[in-house]
């Protein structure tokens, strides 16, 4: 049985080709410069930001705890910043290297899809690149909204 928590450090864990800083929860800097870029961070709350198309889940969800296998379903954030908007020539000039990441990062998602067994089912990952805040700043990047099943 795996807790919520080492699972969260597990993904923190998560070697992704290109990207140069991961955070765990304990870790998260308050802000971030251009050379700690790109940075994963570990977030386990949804973030809020407009939508075209929101949709909203619970954070923490019971599956079933009545006599039968005790399981919680999790929903978490996985971002992914690249560069700060205010750099450069907009998001158009960050896509190709946006691209790669998300590429490298859906290889090692699938390479640990039920992060060492801390899970009971692989991880369901919707993928929505855009710009994300931070700390002070906007930053270019890419949101992994992971949703999992653990048993309790």
């Amino acid at each position: 049985m795996a807790s919520f928590r080492a699972a969260l450090a597990q993904l923190a864990m998560l070697s992704v080709t290109g990207v140069r800083n991961n955070y765990d929860i304990d870790d998260l800097p308050n802000s971030l410069t251009r050379a700690q870029l790109p940075a994963l961070l570990v977030l386990p709350v949804e973030l809020e930001r407009e939508q075209l198309f929101q949709q909203r889940q619970d954070s923490l969800g019971t599956v079933a705890f009545s006599g039968a296998a005790k399981s919680v379903n999790y929903s978490l954030t996985h971002l992914l910043l690249l560069a700060p908007t205010e750099a450069g020539l907009g998001m158009r000039s960050c896509l190709p290297r946006l691209i790669e990441l998300i590429d490298s990062y859906t290889a090692a998602i699938a390479a640990a899809v039920t992060l060492d067994d801390m899970l009971l089912a692989p991880a369901r990952v919707n993928i929505e690149p855009g710009s994300f805040g931070y700390g002070d700043r906007k930053f270019y990047g890419c949101a992994f909204r992971h949703a999992w099943l653990l048993d309790v």
